[in-house]
């Protein structure tokens, strides 16, 4: 499961605020749900997790292809099969079943546990309806470096990383088969460098309907933005990133990032 004290200074998860508060799945008084290095909470209406948690150790990585891909998506039998979004919403269509803790992210530890979040990677709870390819490099390579380009900062304290990520869950959502599609998906990446603890905020955008303009944000290109703007778009609050010991960028509008070398870390 997720470890808030992974980097040595507490990353709490992430609170749901205002009315998404009350949409927080509760089964018999459980609202968190652990897998293997990762955690997440789930939204009751939408049927997707709106924030998963986890922890990167840099040192302890299994390459990706050494441990087999199962694609066995299933889903949770903890959760009821109404309140998750499963294999019905894929088939015959150009969507892609989206991870969003990464796989490739959870393969750390001895190889009992890597293979375990492998196969806990494939909950549908941790799955997103995406567009086909969005998470591909020939689309917007950026988002899929983000985590490599930390744990590549010579000065990264223990190879460590935090990973908080979750869809954007808007009311502009287009709907298919009677699930609303994200438009959005956001990251918040936490890390300790030069000894001080930091968080860098990222949204990404992708296009669902081709008649729909994806607003402010271009389609499949990563923005870097506030904590507070953040926070504001996905109806959650960081409160451990707000301690003044956090060095987070404030007070500065959101900007492209075409490279990961751009990133001011």
């Amino acid at each position: 499961m997720y470890d808030e004290q992974f980097l040595g200074a507490p990353v709490a998860t992430p609170v749901v605020t205002g009315d998404a508060a009350a949409d927080v799945l509760d089964v018999d008084g459980t609202t968190r749900w652990d897998y293997t290095h990762f955690s997440l909470v789930m939204s009751a209406s939408r049927r997707l997790a709106r924030w998963v948690a986890w922890n990167i150790d840099g040192l302890a990585l299994f390459p990706s292809d050494s441990i087999p891909r199962s694609d066995d998506f299933r889903l949770d039998q903890r959760l009821p099969a109404a309140a998750q979004t499963g294999e019905e919403v894929y088939a015959g269509n150009d969507l892609d079943r989206g991870h969003l803790a990464r796989r490739s992210d959870l393969l750390w530890g001895t190889l009992a546990e890597a293979q375990a979040a492998n196969h806990d990677s494939f909950f549908f709870t941790n799955i997103t309806p995406q567009m086909n390819d969005f998470n591909q490099s020939g689309l917007d390579g950026v988002w899929g470096l983000l985590e490599n380009a930390v744990l590549e900062q010579a000065d990264l304290e223990r190879r460590r990383l935090t990973l908080l990520a979750g869809p954007v869950l808007g009311g502009a959502d287009v709907e298919y088969r009677g699930v609303l599609i994200p438009g959005a998906f956001w990251k918040v990446v936490v890390y300790v460098l030069d000894g001080t603890l930091r968080a860098r905020c990222f949204v990404l955008a992708q296009e669902v309907d081709p008649i729909r303009a994806a607003g402010t944000l271009d389609d499949f290109a990563t923005y870097e933005v506030t904590l507070a703007d953040l926070e504001a778009l996905v109806s959650l609050s960081f409160e451990s990133l707000h301690e003044p010991s956090v060095a987070v960028p404030a007070d500065v509008p959101p900007r492209r990032v075409t490279d990961v070398r751009e990133i001011d870390w």
